[in-house]
């Protein structure tokens, strides 16, 4: 086993016969069923990408892997955006949870309730005294953004798809198809750590770029620690390939290991222009004299990035 954890590996094994695999309780889509967390990942992109140049607010929205509610996308609408699309591969989110944390949101929103948020990359500088973003929501913006009407056109939109909704949040999953978003239709796309999970990089990153507009924005934040797997952060990089297929299993998805130079190279092939990208850099992981085959050339700067942070237009 290595620095492999043994319950990754049973719960892949297991995949490969259902009626025991059903008997194993599944993770579930993330921790976006929380109005803090939400809030938190929303404050962090909008205030980021603000300090890197986009000024205005975004009226059409897509999320890679809103997980277990809308909570993000709620932030975005909540913040005067009026359509906002959340692409998953299973279905994690429902009505009744997305309404529960989208109260919670408001109440944040009406007390401008402080940024607690204290994970990479910071963003504490971009914020007031208060720790909000009122030097990009001003209070004007802030009171029309939250007019009762507007509230409770954002809590239709949560309940039902109605084309006579005014502002519409859209939840679609599983989602495979390019089509399942009109070309050039979104001014931003977002995902928190989300994008290490992708199956077909390639494909989606591509599909990103069909979705802007010209001039869009993307921002993304990348997670490339071991999610559990293994012992150490990045001890993944020591397991073999027949190991990894039986952790794999038949999941729709887990990590996929690509590293971050990839994903940078992924992102300029597929068209978009780099804003910037932030590297976080541990030197807590594996030895290089420890990594499985596969991984033998990998890069220092790969082999100890534990996170990417990308702003990028199309």
């Amino acid at each position: 086993m290595g620095e492999m954890r043994l319950a990754p590996v049973v719960r892949g094994l297991l995949t490969y016969f259902p009626a025991l695999s059903d008997l194993v309780p599944q993770k579930s889509g993330g921790h976006t069923d929380s109005a803090e967390y939400c809030y938190g990942v929303w404050m962090k992109h909008l205030a980021l990408l603000h300090a890197h140049g986009l000024t205005a607010i975004p009226q059409t929205i897509a999320e890679l892997g809103p997980g277990e509610s809308m909570g993000v996308g709620l932030c975005w609408l909540l913040s005067g955006s009026s359509r906002y699309v959340g692409l998953d591969v299973l279905a994690h989110s429902n009505v009744e949870r997305n309404l529960l944390v989208f109260e919670q949101l408001v109440e944040r929103f009406r007390k401008r309730t402080p940024n607690s948020d204290l994970g990479w990359p910071q963003f504490s500088s971009y914020l007031d005294s208060r720790a909000f973003p009122g030097g990009i929501l001003g209070e004007a913006v802030l009171e029309e953004a939250l007019r009762p009407e507007r509230i409770d056109a954002i809590r239709r939109a949560v309940v039902s798809s109605s084309p006579q909704n005014l502002i519409k949040a859209e939840y679609k999953a599983p989602w495979f198809d390019p089509r399942v978003i009109e070309p050039a239709s979104v001014d931003l796309i977002t995902s928190h750590s989300v994008l290490e999970h992708v199956v077909d990089l390639p494909e989606t990153y591509r599909a990103l770029y069909q979705w802007l507009k010209p001039g869009g924005w993307m921002s993304h934040q990348i997670d490339f620690k071991c999610h559990g797997l293994s012992r150490r952060w990045n001890g993944y990089r020591t397991c073999s390939e027949s190991m990894w297929k039986v952790t794999f299993g038949r999941r729709p998805f887990m990590i996929n290991r690509v590293p971050a130079s990839v994903h940078l190279k992924l992102m300029r092939e597929a068209g978009f222009r780099m804003i910037t990208a932030q590297e976080h850099v541990r030197d807590d992981g594996i030895r290089r004299d420890e990594l499985a085959p596969r991984w033998a050339d990998i890069s220092e700067a790969d082999l100890n990035c534990s996170g990417l942070y990308v702003i990028a237009t199309k």
